[in-house]
């Protein structure tokens, strides 16, 4: 599944679109095929009469519903969950059924930090947490490659325009009082 570009405004580009990291995909993937050979040996070891085809149901329902559960539902959730980084902001999306999009505009992020396991060191990647003005936050984990991105996103952030305050005074227009009193 693409990231849809419609999403996106005029003459804004990708510059990482990212997945969690392959090894969320390992734990799931072992259920499933856990899931699969218990539901063989059950047709292979259970006798064909009438006890033998309750027990196959039985083993059956187990294992649909744990293959289910623990493998095939975090597949899919690994699988609709994405990272997009542009220019002008960062993008989260996840969800199977229903969706959930986040945007967070780059000239809000007042703090990022990245957080790495052993594992995490090893595999290179890691969890990045975003700090943002409002005490908004996006936690991206298992996000591959942590450090470049954290970099990219450092470099990125530098680049965007800074936020302008509402509250700041507009400049005095000519011929008008300046606030300030002449002696």
């Amino acid at each position: 599944m693409a990231f849809p570009e419609d999403v996106l405004a005029d003459e804004e580009e990708i510059v990482l679109h990212l997945r969690p990291h392959w090894k969320a995909v390992v734990l799931p993937a072992a259920v499933v095929l856990l899931a699969v050979a218990g539901l063989i040996m059950g047709l292979v070891l259970l006798p064909p009469t009438d006890g033998g085809r309750i027990g196959l149901l039985l083993v059956a329902a187990i294992m649909v519903y744990y293959g289910g559960r623990y493998g095939l539902y975090p597949l899919l959730d690994w699988r609709c969950t994405e990272y997009v980084l542009t220019g002008e902001r960062l993008l989260t999306q996840r969800g199977i059924v229903d969706r959930e999009r986040r945007d967070l505009p780059l000239n809000r992020i007042n703090d990022h930090s990245m957080t790495q396991s052993l594992l995490d060191r090893l595999l290179g990647s890691g969890t990045l947490t975003i700090d943002s003005v409002g005490d908004q936050r996006a936690v991206l984990a298992g996000v591959p490659a942590a450090p470049l991105v954290q970099s990219t996103l450092y470099e990125l952030i530098e680049l965007a325009p800074a936020v302008e305050d509402e509250e700041e005074e507009e400049e005095p227009q000519r011929g008008s009082s300046s606030g300030r009193r002449s002696r």
